[in-house]
């Protein structure tokens, strides 16, 4: 469910018309509603039932501090994967015991913020990292709590680009080493081992890989404490998928199946629980709204070509993605559609959001929205063709705001510098 409707012929998000927003904002922009990711978190935490879980939101599907806020004060925490995005969450109040630091690549900086802030655990990834975790460690005279994340080498029936949970991938512990490493791990005198976590992928559309992952970690964990090796908490990882198509008949399962599967593998183990969905929170939470340049009709195609591009959203370009797409103003009753390619204009053939997609009528300057943006759009985005990130808004019941402005031109070019032998030569 999400909280965008036409109401009176016009598409509105919560009480607020999308149309006024563009008038004022200008096309592109991103618009979040606070609805919509409130009711996701709420419906989540409620399938988990009185396990005792904390829901980290994994900050690299939305980023912006204003949402991350809004996710903390309702008891959130946050998955995050670079000093960056811990930054991130600082800023937008998630205390330190609340922050989770994943990711297979952190550098000595990054570890050494993370230390020295006392985030709750950080998730180390290969026997280097979890070395040089431990030196860090014990040049500032205490132990580092850590997660270490095994690879459960599960297949998640997802794209290839984000499936994060087979033995070929480079996230985790490869399973075969898993056991020596974790006892590595609770050898080492700058190392509390805290959690054992687990990350098989995203976008994910039933439950049986979840099962699958959780069976083994289920395993592991009371083959380990067998040998004395006990560790407080779990770490589930996230992707539990969205629906992206309103007209598509295979739907992912509800966080109210999900909670259920948790429930049945972890409800008895005694263990407090650490989730860390993203796209789940944050995906239908969001529209990209675009206005039509031109509609330009061919023999062979006709093409709707909107003033957003694949550097706005590049979840099509790069994975194939399909977002619906719908007209700000309502199509009248009868309506003949037709199929068009949706593009942008950025000097690419990529630049394509869909193709062959029966639309209603458009026309210049008509708005259109494509949903369930709300993960991984703006985060994603860039300045190629040297186009401005456009602004993010969030509306909340009659209100909006700005919360990430559209840079200036300016704004854009301070961040470069000609050298003088330039300017000489």
């Amino acid at each position: 469910m999400n909280h965008f409707e036409y109401r009176d012929g016009e598409l509105f998000v919560e009480d607020v018309p999308i149309a006024r927003i563009a008038e004022q904002v200008g096309t592109p922009f991103y618009c979040y509603s606070t609805a919509t990711l409130a009711r996701h978190y709420r419906v989540l935490r409620e399938g988990l039932g009185d396990l005792d879980a904390l829901i980290c939101f994994a900050v690299k599907a939305n980023s912006n501090i204003a949402l991350i806020r809004t996710l903390g004060l309702m008891g959130a925490g946050a998955d995050v994967v670079s000093e960056g995005e811990m930054r991130r969450a600082l800023a937008a109040g998630i205390p330190p015991e609340r922050i989770v630091f994943s990711g297979v690549g952190k550098t000595r900086a990054e570890l050494a913020m993370a230390l020295d802030t006392d985030i709750l655990q950080i998730n180390v990834e290969s026997e280097p990292e979890l070395r040089l975790l431990n030196d860090m460690a014990l040049e500032r005279g205490k132990k580092a709590v850590i997660g270490l994340r095994v690879n459960p080498d599960v297949d998640a029936h997802t794209h290839a680009k984000i499936t994060t949970g087979r033995k070929e991938n480079k996230f985790g512990i490869e399973w075969t080493r898993a056991p020596d490493i974790l006892r590595l791990a609770h050898s080492l005198p700058g190392i509390q081992l805290a959690s054992i976590a687990i990350h098989i992928g995203s976008q994910l559309t039933e439950l049986a890989p979840f099962r699958a992952a959780f069976l083994k970690l289920r395993e592991l964990v009371e083959s380990l404490k067998k040998e004395g090796i006990v560790v407080p908490r779990l770490d589930l990882g996230g992707g539990l998928g969205v629906p992206y198509e309103a007209t598509r008949n295979e739907m992912p399962p509800l966080p109210a199946d999900y909670g259920a599967l948790v429930k049945e593998v972890f409800g008895k183990s005694g263990h407090s629980l650490l989730l860390e969905p993203g796209r789940l929170l944050a995906g239908n939470a969001g529209t990209l709204i675009s206005q039509v340049l031109f509609v330009k009709k061919g023999e062979s195609r006709n093409f709707v070509i909107c003033d957003a591009a694949m550097n706005d959203l590049v979840r099509p370009a790069m994975y194939d993605a399909h977002h619906d797409i719908r007209a700000v103003s309502e199509p009248a009753a009868g309506s003949e559609y037709a199929p068009f390619d949706v593009v942008g204009p950025v000097c690419e053939t990529g630049d394509t959001f869909a193709r062959q997609r029966p639309l209603p009528p458009l026309a210049e300057g008509d708005l259109i929205a494509f949903a369930t943006a709300g993960a991984y759009g703006a985060t994603m985005s860039s300045t190629y063709n040297s186009r401005p990130l456009v602004p993010e808004v969030l509306v909340k019941g009659d209100q909006f705001a700005v919360v990430r402005a559209r840079p200036t031109y300016e704004q854009m070019f301070s961040l470069e510098s000609v050298p003088e032998w330039v300017e000489q030569s």
